[in-house]
C-alpha cells in the first residue's frame, strides 16, 4: 500500500462516521403535554360535564333510593312519582341539588379517565404496532377507572352527602317510628340531621361543597373520612369502566360501519354500552353509597356497617340479592343517555380540537 492510498483510507475512516448524523437526524422528544394529550383531557372534561348535567335529577334519585331505610313510611318509589315529589318539596333546586359539585368532580374524573385510557391503549399496543384486542381494552379501561376514581373520590363522597342533605327521609322515618300522633308541623319535610353526622340540624353554610367537606373532616376523622368506601368503589369502577369502553368500541364495529357513522348510531352505541356495564357492576355502586353515608347518623338511616363485605352480607341477609340492585331502574334511565352523551361529546370535541391543531 502506497502512502497516498493510506492517506485516502484514513480520510474515509474519518469522514465516514461524521456523515451519519446528516443522513439520520435526531428527532426531538415529544413534549409531556402534547396537543394530542391536551385534546383528550379537554374533550373528556367537557363530555363528563355535559353527560351528568343532562341526567342530574335521576342521579340524585338513584342515590336517595340506594340509602333510604326499608321502614320509611313514604319511601321514594317510582321514577316519575319521586321526581314529582322532589319538585313539590324542593323545587328545581332540589332536582339539581348536588349537580354543581358533581360537575366539579366529573370534569377532572372524566378528563383523567379518557386521557388515561387513550394513553394506555397506545402503551399496550406500542403506538399501534400490536393489535388492540379485547383483553387490552378491558385492562386499559380498568386501570383508567381506578386512576380517575382515586383522583376525585373525596369530591364524590361530598357530592353524595349534598345529594341527600335535604331529602325528607328522616322526618318520615321518625314519623313511622314515633307512637305519638303526627302533627302538621312534625310531618313537614325538613333538613334531616340524621342524614349527617351530628344530632343537630344542618346550617346553610354546611350545604356547600367546602362546608360539607369541613364537616366530614371535623366530625368523622379528618382526611381519612373523605376516602370512606374507596376500596368498594375501585372494585366496582375498574370492571365498569373496562366493560364500558370495551362494549362501546366493540359495538361501534357493528353499529357504525364505515359510511354509517351517524349521530344516532353513535348515541345508540353509548347507550347500550353504558346499560350493559352498569347492570353487571351495579352491586358495587350500592356498596359504595352505603359506605359513603356510614357516618351520616346511620342508626337513623336504619343500618350500621363495619365495612364493604359486612354491608354486602347484611344487605343479602335482610333483603336478598334484590337489595343489591335497589335503584337500578332509575339508574339505567340515567346511564343510557349519560354514557351516550359522554362518548358522543368526547368524540365530537376531540375531533374538533385535533382538527384545529
Amino acid at each position: 500500500m502506497t502512502s497516498e492510498q493510506s492517506t485516502v483510507r484514513r480520510a474515509v475512516t474519518i469522514v465516514g462516521p461524521t456523515s451519519v448524523p446528516e443522513s439520520t437526524p435526531l428527532s426531538k422528544p415529544e413534549p409531556w403535554l402534547s396537543p394530542q394529550v391536551s385534546s383528550y383531557f379537554i374533550a373528556g372534561g367537557i363530555a363528563g360535564a355535559a353527560s351528568r348535567t343532562v341526567v342530574s335529577p335521576l342521579e340524585r334519585l338513584k342515590i336517595i333510593q340506594q340509602v333510604q331505610p326499608r321502614n320509611t313510611g313514604k319511601p321514594y318509589t317510582g321514577v316519575w312519582r319521586s321526581l314529582v315529589r322532589m319538585w313539590k318539596e324542593e323545587g328545581f333546586k332540589g332536582l339539581m341539588r348536588g349537580n354543581g359539585i358533581n360537575c366539579v368532580r366529573i370534569i377532572p374524573y372524566s378528563a383523567v379517565q379518557f386521557t388515561t385510557y387513550e394513553q394506555l391503549k397506545k402503551w399496550f399496543t406500542s403506538n399501534g404496532k400490536r393489535q388492540l384486542d379485547t383483553p387490552t381494552r378491558l385492562t386499559s379501561g380498568a386501570l383508567a377507572g381506578i386512576t380517575s376514581v382515586c383522583t376525585t373520590y373525596p369530591l364524590d363522597l361530598v357530592r353524595s352527602r349534598l345529594s341527600i342533605a335535604t331529602a325528607s327521609m328522616l322526618a318520615l322515618n321518625n314519623t313511622v317510628a314515633s307512637t305519638s300522633a303526627p302533627t302538621s308541623s312534625s310531618s313537614q319535610p325538613r333538613l334531616a340531621s340524621a342524614l349527617h353526622t351530628s344530632a343537630r340540624p344542618l346550617i346553610p353554610s354546611e350545604l356547600t361543597m367546602w362546608g360539607m367537606t369541613r364537616k366530614v373532616m371535623r366530625e368523622e376523622g379528618g382526611v381519612r373520612a373523605l376516602y370512606r368506601g374507596l376500596i368498594a368503589t375501585a372494585m366496582g369502577v375498574a370492571p365498569y369502566v373496562g366493560i364500558n369502553f370495551t362494549a362501546y368500541e366493540t359495538l361501534r364495529g357493528f353499529i357504525t360501519p364505515p359510511g354509517k357513522s351517524s349521530a344516532a348510531r353513535k348515541l345508540t352505541c353509548g347507550a347500550l354500552a353504558g346499560s350493559i356495564s352498569q347492570t353487571l357492576t351495579y352491586p358495587f355502586d350500592v356498596l359504595r353509597r352505603k359506605m359513603q353515608v356510614v357516618g351520616m347518623g346511620s342508626s337513623a338511616l336504619g343500618y350500621q356497617y363495619n365495612g364493604a363485605l359486612d354491608a354486602a352480607r347484611v344487605i343479602i341477609k335482610t333483603e336478598g340479592i334484590r337489595g343489591m340492585y335497589r335503584g337500578l331502574w332509575p339508574n339505567l334511565l340515567k346511564v343510557a343517555p349519560s354514557i351516550a352523551t359522554s362518548f358522543f361529546t368526547y368524540e365530537l370535541v376531540k375531533e374538533f380540537l385535533l382538527g384545529s391543531t
